[in-house]
């Protein structure tokens, strides 16, 4: 994976958790907690397609579009896992 496709992997993990966060208020980490939980959700969404499509999400037949859609689903899934894991944390 070069640098290029990491930045992208970083910035569309980050505002996938974001958009999640915006839609799901209930489990939302608030700004920083959703772009952290998505930026780590998007180099690992990034990382999982990547294997799945057979080399780095950037060298894959997807491309740019196949490496956004893969981080930022990575973000938002991971940002809803911490939310939800913060909440019944909560509740205790």
């Amino acid at each position: 994976m070069d640098i290029v496709s990491l930045v992208i992997s970083l910035i569309s993990g980050a505002a996938g958790g974001n958009i999640v966060g915006a839609l799901v208020k209930t489990i939302s980490l608030g700004v920083r907690g959703n772009s952290v939980a998505g930026i780590l959700g998007g180099g690992i969404g990034s990382q999982i397609l990547g294997g799945l499509l057979g080399g780095g999400a950037g060298a894959t037949g997807c491309g740019i579009l196949g490496n956004v859609l893969g981080s930022g689903m990575g973000g938002g899934v991971l940002m809803v896992i911490i939310g939800i894991i913060k909440n019944m944390l909560m509740k205790r």
